[in-house]
Order: structure tokens, then C-alpha cells, then sequence
């Protein structure tokens, strides 16, 4: 099926599959325990963002080449600037920017716009679902979760945590 002309992705991404293969089974986890903390609790622990980054730096010595591993730290330490100086205009929260930095190394340059088609759609879907399973009936499976009393607040790690696993399945199945 030729995705590409289906939806917004070309015919492969800048992840190499093997990369995005040795990366998921790690990550993956991760990422949906970021979900759901940040749904339970509104915060991203620091446990999660360290194992992560971790993750990255174990398993990148092995899926990468040594030059792009390097790289790809770099990005690390350029999205964790930038996601201080947001944090402290208040522009978002810091284990927000803290995840960011820890998901940035896994993310080839190349692929940098179909990242953010699928955070803006991941963002729009888990808004949406949040607002309304806050409403109805489905509330009452996890009452107790601190996200549904935060006013107009978003657990972003809903959205970050899904983005990264999106992005790294669809990198081991279309990836270059």
C-alpha cells in the first residue's frame, strides 16, 4: 500500500527500520508509562525522561552509526535548551521539555516535519478523547486521575509519550 499518497507520509522516513526496530521494544514502554502517569498524576518523572535518555545512549551505540549517533545527541542537548527557556516563559511544563530532550536524539533530522504532523494530530485525537472521556460515563474507570480536575491544563506527556511511539512504529515499518 503505497502510504505516501494515502496519507502524509512519503514512501519511506529518514529513521532507518533497523534503527527504529532496535529502539521500539526499549522506548515503547517508556512512553506509554509517561501517558499514563501524566494522565494519573499531570507530571512526567524524572525516572522516565532519565530512562529514556538512557535508552537512547545504550541502544543508539548499537542502531546508529557512530557519526549520526553523535548527531543525534546533539539534538538532545539543543531541545533541552530550548525546552528550558520555554519552561521558564511559562510556555510549558518542565517535565514537558525534559521529555522532549530525552525523545529528540531518536528522531532522524529528515523526518523532522512528519514529527510534527503527527504530534499536531496525536495532540488534536488525545485533546479531544481526554475532554471526552472527562464528560461521561468513561471517567469513572479511573476517578481518581489528578488530570481531570486541572481546568483547561493538558497532560501533554499524553501527547509526547504517543508521538514518540507513533513515530518509531511507523519508522520500523516505513522506514529508509
Amino acid at each position: 500500500m503505497d502510504w505516501g499518497a494515502l496519507w502524509f507520509l512519503p514512501d519511506h522516513l529518514a529513521i532507518t527500520a533497523s534503527s527504529a526496530r532496535w529502539f521500539l521494544p526499549f522506548a515503547l514502554p517508556v512512553c506509554l508509562y509517561v501517558c499514563f502517569t501524566d494522565l494519573r498524576e499531570m507530571r512526567i518523572t524524572n525516572q522516565a525522561v532519565v530512562l529514556l535518555a538512557v535508552i537512547f545512549v545504550v541502544i543508539g551505540l548499537i542502531a546508529l552509526p557512530l557519526n549520526v549517533y553523535g548527531w543525534r545527541l546533539a539534538q538532545m542537548v539543543v531541545v533541552l535548551v530550548a525546552g528550558f527557556l520555554l519552561n521558564a516563559g511559562g510556555a510549558i511544563g518542565a517535565g514537558d521539555a525534559k521529555f522532549m530532550a530525552a525523545a529528540a536524539p531518536y528522531v532522524a533530522g529528515g523526518d523532522a516535519r512528519y514529527l510534527v504532523a503527527i504530534f499536531a494530530a496525536n495532540l488534536l485525537a488525545a485533546f479531544v478523547t481526554h475532554r471526552l472521556a472527562k464528560y461521561t460515563p468513561l471517567r469513572r474507570i479511573a476517578p481518581d486521575w489528578k488530570s481531570w480536575n486541572m481546568g483547561w491544563k493538558f497532560p501533554m506527556g499524553l501527547s509526547l509519550g504517543g508521538t514518540l511511539a507513533i513515530y518509531l512504529i511507523l519508522g520500523a515499518v516505513y522506514g529508509g
